[in-house]
């Protein structure tokens, strides 16, 4: 059983420079995690879809970039869950640094 969750990131760089920043941001993701953690993605226009393994837990979700928002949706199983707050907060934090305005 999996629990999505919602994480709204606003900003100012229009959505073609979110959605280059994004690109870069899951680059860096994989790159950092290395063996840890397993992402796949595809884009459909300014939506896109992946799916992932995090400490051997099958993740799965969404993201639309808009002009001025980027609206996400992460499907977390039960044991991710639990700490789905957690999560919530460092994926804000860290789409905030990734789309600020520089």
């Amino acid at each position: 059983m999996t629990r999505p969750v919602r994480i709204d990131i606003p900003h100012e760089l229009g959505a073609a420079e979110a959605r280059r920043r994004i690109e870069e941001g899951f680059g860096r993701i994989e790159s950092q995690f290395g063996g840890v953690a397993q992402v796949t993605k595809s884009w459909d226009g300014d939506h896109m879809s992946f799916r992932g393994k995090v400490m051997g837990q099958a993740i799965s979700g969404r993201l639309d970039v808009r002009d001025k928002a980027v609206a996400m949706e992460i499907d977390l199983p039960t044991m991710l869950a639990l700490i789905a707050d957690k999560i919530t907060g460092r994926v804000k934090k860290e789409g905030q640094l990734l789309l600020e305005k520089k």
